[in-house]
């Protein structure tokens, strides 16, 4: 239990993390478990948690109009179809 708890907190830091204006996808934030970055960020709804910057690795939006309208505030590029311009908008990995 006290490491799914430590596992959650390394999820919502990474979340934290990301700078205003720029967005990482679920798969960014647990590689090879982007449905597990989502769960945390179900159960985590609070706007203390910038959830609105992880899209899923198309670049559409879970959330909605909601999500939009806060990545649009931040500056966050869209494509014509809708989605968030990942070429632009992604927060790339920090070198290791």
């Amino acid at each position: 239990m006290a490491d799914e708890h430590a596992e959650h907190e390394r999820i919502l830091a990474r979340v934290h993390a990301i700078p205003e204006g720029w967005v990482r996808t679920y798969g960014d934030i647990t590689p090879g478990a982007p449905r597990l970055a989502g769960t945390v960020l179900r159960h985590h709804g609070s706007d203390e948690v910038t959830r609105w910057r992880v899209v899923r690795a198309d670049g559409s939006l879970a959330v909605g109009d909601r999500q939009r309208a806060r990545l649009q505030a931040e500056g966050v590029p869209f494509t014509a179809g809708g989605r968030v311009d990942l070429r632009a908008a992604r927060l790339p990995e920090p070198p290791d």
